[in-house]
């Protein structure tokens, strides 16, 4: 809905009218809504009872949660090049891709693990605006429709992708655009601590304990050959 000020100086025709009727009927209050279209001369006329068609007509008109909240959907400028797709539904999601890097990873104590620069592969992230799904991608290659995703090398995420993002306080909806969307969702996953496998089933191939510790703060690529396979394409998750 545009904010009214963009319209000052516009002549707008009134259509209808809504008369509200109250009355305390026992322990409860009860409503009646009488509307009227309004004539040529300005004048009320026609009245009659708010019809279901008229009430959802008006709840459209007045309903802004639905645009407020899928902001996050849309791209500040051109849509970013790693941006996979964009579901644009109520509940939308964002599927993206991310290069294989070295980022800093926190680990609690018990893991033995320590804090520091870990390289990764190539990570797709699926998120909406309450769930964030995470996989792998061979190679560093280009996800396709077709291609083979695999379980992303993490802790704190279960088996089909998705992450347990544990006593995180998530503030998604504020976002203000696509972008921070995404780098939101980076951050909260990156700065969180990873903690625990999800049924104490490892991610990678052999034991991700002595994986990371390997990698800790070295120029290694990660090992391509630990990925395990997801049962996913990218084509599956658009579904």
């Amino acid at each position: 809905m545009n904010a009214l000020t963009e319209n000052f100086g516009e002549l707008f025709i009134p259509q209808s009218a809504l008369l509200i009727y109250r009355r305390k009927y026992h322990d409860r209050q009860e409503v009646y809504v009488e509307a009227y279209d309004i004539g040529k001369s300005g004048n009320p006329i026609n009245a009659h009872p708010l019809t279901v068609e008229e009430s959802s007509q008006l709840s459209k008109a007045l309903d802004i949660s639905g645009e407020t909240s899928r902001n996050y959907l849309r791209p500040n400028g051109l849509l970013p090049k790693n941006v996979l797709y964009i579901s644009p539904e109520s509940n939308g999601f964002v599927i993206w891709q991310t290069p294989p890097q070295q980022v800093n990873l926190f680990f609690t104590d018990g893991l033995t693990i320590t804090d520091g620069l870990y390289p990764l592969p190539s990570l797709i992230w699926k998120a909406g605006k309450d769930k964030l799904y995470i996989y792998a991608v061979a190679d560093g290659k280009e996800a396709t429709l077709e291609c083979q995703l695999y379980r992303a090398p993490f802790f704190n995420i279960h088996e089909n992708g998705l992450v347990c993002m544990g006593n995180v306080d998530i503030n998604i909806i504020a976002v203000g655009c696509l972008e921070d969307f995404m780098e939101a969702w980076q951050r909260y996953f990156f700065n969180s601590r990873f903690s625990h496998l999800i049924g104490n089933e490892s991610p990678v191939k052999g034991n991700i304990v002595q994986l990371y510790k390997s990698l800790a703060d070295t120029n290694k690529k990660f090992p391509q050959k630990n990925l395990i396979k997801s049962t996913y394409s990218l084509k599956k998750l658009i579904r």
